[in-house]
């Protein structure tokens, strides 16, 4: 019955699962992706991992690049299955770094990218913090699903000059 009540919410919703959702990022792109295994024959989706960019909308002339894997077969497909916790992050100077005004500082960050990977509250998150001591911009990618007692994390750093 659970299924079931999940298969309607989500045929219900306007949104696919699985894209990345993204959360005051300007732009998010998939860049491509590398199938990992095949599922049912090759008749639904594989499972995959997908490269994403993702642009700071407080900090001109960077790009981040986040790695997800992503669940095939028919849950995946229906978008009922739930991804692993499992990412990479970095970050690169593609042009003059410039950090706005606007840009949020402080201990907490910023939350600049956001991935649904459930179906119900596990994300991949992206949170910004300025280190105004070493002028750089550090990303903290990091899962909503505590594993262990603590969630996966990966961080980048870029250096402001």
């Amino acid at each position: 019955m659970r299924r079931l009540l999940a298969c309607l919410m989500l045929c219900a919703s306007p949104l696919p699962f699985g894209a990345g959702l993204a959360i005051a990022a300007e732009d998010t792109v998939e860049i491509g992706h590398v199938n990992t295994a095949i599922t049912n024959l090759g008749l639904t989706r594989s499972h995959r991992v997908v490269v994403e960019r993702f642009t700071d909308p407080e900090v001109r002339g960077v790009s981040c690049y986040i790695s997800q894997a992503r669940t095939g077969g028919l849950s995946g497909m229906l978008g009922v299955a739930e991804d692993p916790a499992r990412f990479a992050l970095t970050c690169t100077a593609t042009g003059p770094v410039e950090v706005q005004p606007g840009a949020r500082r402080g201990e907490r960050g910023e939350v600049v990218f956001e991935s649904s990977t459930s179906l119900f509250f596990k994300e991949t998150r992206v949170h910004r913090f300025l280190d105004t001591d070493r002028n750089a911009v550090v990303y903290l990618a990091w899962s909503t699903r505590l594993i262990d007692g603590s969630p996966f994390n990966a961080v980048a750093v870029v250096p402001v000059r």
